[in-house]
């Protein structure tokens, strides 16, 4: 669990930068993301 928060936010990382670079664009992404940007930023947090 130390590393998830990480991992979530490396994932994160990486999808919003293809979707800027590659205009990738899939349904709900918007909610998906900012749910899985709360969730590292979360477990980021409660890991310190």
């Amino acid at each position: 669990m130390k590393d998830l928060g990480l991992l979530l936010l490396g994932v994160w990382l990486l999808v919003t930068g293809a979707q800027d670079l590659l205009a990738l664009d899939f349904r709900h992404d918007e909610v998906i993301l900012a749910l899985l940007g709360i969730a590292a930023g979360g477990l980021i947090i409660v890991r310190r």
